[in-house]
């Protein structure tokens, strides 16, 4: 199954799967032991992108996007940032990668479906998006040779190793042409993870080839690939028209996004409508999520 295919299904599944929000659409004003504390991602960051975007709370006028989370949510640079945010408070909801789940939080199931390799090949569980990587016509032969790697057997197996789904099917296996350089990856915290156990794996078959690996968002990874500072960026998001052209594009894993909470919260699941009024600031209190 296609990359494309398993996100038209993911879309059907959000329109079909949608629970009914708990509360009404006017903002509530939480008792302090109830406050939800939102933890949210920056602009340009892939996951926030996506994650806006599925759940309703980017919206659309004319031709303008606009991001609807709340001007009281918590900010933060990178996906352990937003983890150690919801680890240290218990009032706390944010998303990350489902391939950067650990122990210190706990995971909601999102329309009473878990986020698991399994619902998210099936269709069913409503937050997945691609992982991306770019570069520019004018790629070194160890970038190019790097990107095979990727796509090869041994990469493949990687991703499957970190919870993520592969892209590619009866992928060849890759052979080391013992080529020497260096290679600069630029872009999105979500995709890093995976992308420093691929580079280091790689680098044991080319022991001669560096690799320098900087997270700092999708958005940044796309321009210094235009820009000429990177060779590879990785984005965790659909790139737009505008962010495509002159660079080629490619989905190298699929990937949920986890909605995460404190481990001694004790909600377990969240609908769609519910995720968009909480993370919009129109509910603010816990009981008020059922």
């Amino acid at each position: 199954m296609t990359i494309k295919k398993m996100l038209i299904m993911a879309a059907i599944g959000l329109s079909g799967l949608g629970l009914a929000a708990c509360g009404n659409k006017t903002a509530d004003t939480g008792k302090a032991a109830d406050r939800i504390d939102l933890v949210s991602r920056e602009n340009g960051s892939g996951t926030r992108g996506a994650f806006t975007e599925m759940t309703g709370i980017l919206k659309k006028d004319d031709d303008k996007k606009i991001d609807q989370t709340a001007k009281t949510a918590i900010i933060q640079n990178s996906t352990e940032g937003v983890i150690s945010s919801v680890k240290g408070n218990s009032r706390a909801i944010g998303y990350i990668s489902l391939g950067s789940l650990n122990s210190n939080v706990a995971a909601l199931k999102v329309n009473g479906v878990k986020a698991s390799r399994e619902t998210i090949l099936e269709g069913k569980y409503p937050l997945q998006r691609p992982f991306n990587i770019v570069w520019s016509s004018d790629l070194s032969g160890v970038g190019k040779d790097f990107i095979a790697f990727i796509d090869s057997k041994q990469g493949q197996a990687i991703i499957r190793d970190n919870r993520l789904i592969e892209a590619k099917t009866d992928a060849p296996a890759y052979s080391s042409k013992g080529l020497s350089g260096k290679l600069s990856i630029v872009g999105s915290t979500s995709v890093s993870p995976l992308m420093e156990k691929l580079a280091e794996a790689y680098k044991k078959e080319n022991p001669a080839i560096s690799i320098d690996i900087t997270s700092n968002g999708s958005s940044a990874g796309i321009t210094a690939v235009k820009e000429k500072t990177a060779d590879i960026g990785m984005v965790s998001r659909d790139l737009t028209a505008k962010e495509s052209k002159g660079l080629t594009d490619d989905a190298i894993a699929l990937d949920g996004i986890v909605v995460i909470v404190h481990k001694d919260n004790k909600t377990s699941n969240i609908s769609i409508d519910t995720l968009a009024d909480v993370f919009s600031g129109k509910l603010t209190s816990w009981d008020k999520v059922k």
